[in-house]
């Protein structure tokens, strides 16, 4: 363990002081960590009467679920005819035994409106930490466009037969896959742990060029780093995505509460934007623009007492959309980011990841063939940065210290 591994590790399991808590005749339950999402980043064809099984990995365990259902996107309300949870065993076939049916309210169906999510009722379930989870979903009348993750670089499975599918433990009525997700946008636990991270950010945090099906995306290489020190870690990149403009999805502004802040327990944002507001067909041409961008999203999170992290735009040197005015502009602002201010840590992604004999290129071995995004090694280069960018006291201080919500 390093330097940053053990400073962190020492703040989260020992050297803060507890409180020491009255005696109460029943402990309060544990609270709240959010252990997996995924942003929505637009709407597919709904698949009415068919159970989409979606799997997600988690980043903690605990002793019960919750999941986050969402109708975001949609434009007319979504029924919701059942939704199960279970401990994935392999492909779509649940553990023996773990198969779960959550509840709204105390209800086995559930009506979203149009532009909404929905939480579930808590699902007694114990799971770990590195477990896959099958959050299964009918919607038995569609309800209009369907609210999904375009890239999950994963594999979900699909049964015509709804009914059948949302209880079949075995996984057999599941002859189709998808690789979206559907509805599902989040995963929490009841927990003992630290707190939650939100990585917020573009096709560079949403995993775009590592293996799919590995769970290689950066934030789930920093989760594997930071599972011992009990800290929750969430993925709310979106391919695609800008940090001023909406796109695809809405810009990293407008959506930084839904995706960000207001999910559970969360101690600290670590923002990787912006490559794509400098590379796109109307790109920044003034950097202060992001600049001032970057400053409203630590602000908004300071006020939630939620510690920033800035990472680092990388190089995209080679790619059909580089110029050396575009290039001109991501060195300023990685100026900023670095010096900025603006951050209570900065992670250097862009150093970790540039190549030494042509600093505006990504290292080959880095870079899975487009210039832009990022292989496996690549990912875990940026969840090094970051997690050294952790070691930051004001950082750390966050998540050791009194958990927000």
């Amino acid at each position: 363990m390093g330097k940053a591994g053990r400073f962190l590790g020492a703040l989260l399991l020992g050297t803060v002081p507890a409180t020491v808590a009255p005696a109460v005749a029943e402990p309060a339950p544990l609270p709240w960590t959010g252990t997996w999402e995924t942003a929505p980043s637009g709407t597919a064809r709904a698949l009415p009467g068919t159970a989409v099984r979606n799997v997600v990995h988690l980043s903690v365990g605990g002793t019960a679920v919750r999941v986050r259902l969402s109708n975001r996107f949609g434009t007319a309300p979504l029924v919701l005819g059942a939704v199960t949870v279970a401990v994935r065993r392999s492909g779509a076939a649940a553990v023996p035994g773990t198969l779960r049916a959550a509840t709204f309210r105390g209800a086995r169906t559930a009506t979203v409106p149009p532009g909404r999510d929905l939480l579930s009722d808590p699902v007694p379930l114990v799971v770990r930490g590195a477990a896959d989870l099958l959050v299964t979903v009918l919607t038995p009348t569609g309800g209009g466009p369907a609210t999904y993750h375009g890239t999950a670089l994963q594999t979900s499975y699909l049964a015509p037969d709804g009914a059948a599918g949302a209880a079949d433990e075995s996984g057999s009525a599941y002859t189709g896959t998808t690789h979206h997700w559907y509805y599902v946008t989040g995963v929490d636990v009841r927990s003992a742990a630290a707190g939650t991270l939100v990585a917020l950010g573009d096709s560079l945090t949403d995993g775009t060029g590592s293996t799919p099906g590995t769970n290689h995306r950066w934030p789930d290489l920093l989760a594997a780093r930071l599972r011992a020190h009990r800290l929750g870690v969430l993925n709310a990149g979106i391919a695609g995505n800008r940090l001023l403009r909406d796109g695809t999805g809405p810009s990293a502004l407008a959506r930084l509460d839904a995706d960000a802040l207001d999910r559970a327990g969360v101690r600290v944002l670590v923002v990787l934007e912006g490559i794509n507001d400098i590379k796109g067909t109307s790109g920044a041409a003034d950097p202060a623009d992001l600049a001032r961008a970057y400053r409203t999203l630590v602000a908004r999170a300071h006020a939630r007492g939620i510690r920033a992290v800035g990472v680092t735009l990388t190089p995209y040197g080679g790619h059909p959309a580089h110029t050396p005015a575009r290039e001109a502009v991501r060195q300023r602002v990685n100026a900023f980011i670095r010096t900025g201010g603006a951050f209570d840590a900065v992670a250097d992604a862009d150093a970790a990841v540039r190549d030494p004999a042509d600093p505006g290129r990504i290292r080959p071995g880095y870079d899975p063939g487009d210039h832009l995004h990022l292989n496996d090694a690549g990912m875990r280069a940026v969840a090094g940065a970051v997690a050294r960018a952790l070691a930051h006291r004001p950082v750390v201080t966050a998540i050791g210290g009194t958990r927000p919500r």
